[in-house]
């Protein structure tokens, strides 16, 4: 039998021959506890295909039809992971807002989704309501973050995204003095062969000159635009690994700092802002 602390990946694709409940299925293929296989399939790594339709399973006790597939996915780390505590900021009904921790993934993968802001907020909003993700930050990245919570908002919310219909700001520290560039400064460098624009502009410099805190207007939404583009100016972010210092041992140093946007549902202004604590500082 397999240890439930097995430390490498595995996956496991089983043919429902007989309509059963998929703990003792899948308990019996692939040597797990029973006990194991249930943490598994509450983490979000079970999936269930019926048909051309394949989605999560996570109950249990759900008998599973003649002819359906069975899909388990296994990861320690991602099953072992600490959880870092996401903050809520506003419950607008059919969407909410969150303070998401530096660490926290902003939605899971065939892998499990224990350790996401979606899953959390699924979890711990009281009524309890679907989470469904609009937009998102790095692993890395802490800050604002929107989730919906229906189906209309999922639409209206993704619709404001792709149409660039809101302000999004960022704050970071950064290596170096920004003082000594255009303010504001506008970095147009492509990213992956698509246009990308972010303007930056000066908070507040150490006086040695050797870090600055910068806060960051973007106009697109590229993968790493932020921290790609602070780096290719000579001014990384502090504790960015991948574009700075692979020898870096802070936290990267970036914020997700406001969201500011007409609500599509109600038509009302909304202006949401990240707490100064959790702002990247000199300090």
């Amino acid at each position: 039998m397999l240890a439930d602390d097995q430390p490498s990946r595995q996956e496991f694709h089983l043919n429902v021959d007989a309509e059963q409940q998929p703990v003792e299925l899948l308990a019996s293929e692939t040597g797990f506890s029973k006990q194991l296989v249930k943490k598994i399939m509450q983490s979000g790594a079970v999936w269930l295909t019926q048909g051309k339709q394949t989605r999560r399973l996570r109950r249990a006790k759900k008998s599973v039809a003649s002819g359906s597939t069975l899909h388990l996915y296994y990861d320690p780390k991602v099953q072992q992971a600490e959880i870092p505590e996401p903050q809520l900021l506003a419950d607008e009904g059919d969407y909410s807002v969150w303070v998401k921790p530096c660490g926290m993934l902003s939605q899971g993968s065939k892998w499990g989704d224990r350790g996401t802001i979606a899953r959390w907020s699924e979890k711990h909003l009281q009524p309890e309501r679907p989470a469904f993700i609009v937009h998102r930050l790095d692993r890395a990245t802490r800050g604002l973050i929107l989730i919906a919570h229906s189906k209309k908002a999922v639409r209206a919310l993704t619709a404001m995204f792709e149409q660039r219909a809101l302000e999004k700001y960022y704050r970071a520290k950064v290596y170096g003095d920004h003082s000594q560039y255009p303010q504001p400064q506008s970095i147009a460098e492509p990213i992956d062969g698509r246009s990308a624009l972010s303007h930056v502009s000066c908070v507040e410099t150490e006086p040695s000159g050797q870090f600055s805190i910068v806060d960051v207007h973007i106009e697109t939404g590229r993968k790493h635009q932020i921290r790609r583009h602070l780096a290719s100016v000579g001014l990384p972010i502090v504790g960015d690994r991948l574009y700075g210092s692979s020898e870096e041992t802070q936290d990267l140093q970036l914020a997700a700092k406001l969201l500011q946007f007409i609500c599509p549902l109600t038509e009302q202004p909304r202006c949401y802002q990240l707490p100064e604590e959790y702002l990247p500082s000199l300090s």
